[in-house]
């Protein structure tokens, strides 16, 4: 099999804060065919000259571009524009690979994938997500989780794979671009329409069964509760239907309830 090459994508504004652990959980990574492309959008802080720093000790292909975007999901197509690897994953500023062979075993899964349907490099490679406070210290795995079989219908029950946990073929990822209408749940419709494009094309999505990704609690969807649930519902009834959708969201209240 070919080496495969991994291109992750960092997108930053004003990340001085924790844009370092980002960066160091890529830099200790053992696996060695990577590219990491930070996308800014003109910091005025120290972002950029963080960066800098990082891109002359990295011991990996470090890609800086800093101007202004139209926002995340713009920076996001910026960056799968920019990247020239087999596979992305974005790991934006505050985010963090879990560990130092997070990319190893995401490679194993690529090259171990026993597929009925096709001997093509598989669509995805996804994981779990550990949640951390501020400093990067673990506090709990994330609530929803990933099913042992992933299919797009899968998201009818919620963002079940972390954005930072799914690892998509760049053809098919560059083919199916962060849709701008929405500006804080693109990542949930770009999941799904990436694997209604897998579904199509009966390729392959492998489970690692291993936590990929630390993600800080109080992220931007977080920031942005509301918003982003409207944007949620508006998505999933595209892709579901919207009283499927309804009734979904009516099981989701009365289990938070139950709970």
């Amino acid at each position: 099999m070919k080496v495969i090459r991994i291109s992750v994508v960092t997108i930053t504004f004003q990340a001085e804060r924790c844009l370092q652990r980002t960066l160091d959980s890529v830099a200790r990574q053992t696996y060695r065919h990577i590219e990491h492309l930070i996308v800014d959008g003109a910091s005025k802080d120290g972002t950029v000259a963080m960066a800098k720093r990082y891109q002359a000790t990295c011991p990996y292909d470090v890609v800086i571009s800093s101007e202004s975007d139209r926002g995340l999901y713009d920076a996001m197509n910026k960056g799968l524009k920019k990247a020239t690897g087999d596979y992305v994953v974005f790991l934006n500023a505050g985010d963090a690979l879990h560990a130092p062979d997070t990319l190893e075993t995401v490679v194993k899964a690529f090259t171990t994938h026993d597929s009925p349907l096709t001997t093509d490099l598989p669509a995805v490679v996804y994981g779990d997500t550990a949640i951390t406070d501020a400093d990067g210290h673990f506090l709990h795995l994330r609530r929803l989780r990933p099913p042992e079989v992933l299919t797009w219908k899968s998201f009818r029950q919620g963002m079940l794979v972390c954005h930072q946990a799914f690892y998509a073929r760049l053809d098919i990822a560059r083919e199916t671009p962060y849709n701008l209408q929405y500006r804080h749940s693109a990542d949930v419709d770009w999941c799904i329409r990436i694997m209604k494009e897998a579904d199509s094309r009966q390729l392959t999505l492998v489970n690692t069964r291993a936590v990929l990704a630390d993600f800080e609690e109080g992220g931007n969807t977080t920031q942005h509760h509301l918003a982003s649930l409207r944007e949620r519902f508006q998505v999933m009834s595209r892709h579901y239907g919207f009283v499927q959708t309804c009734l979904l969201h009516a099981w989701f209240v009365i289990r938070s309830v139950i709970s």
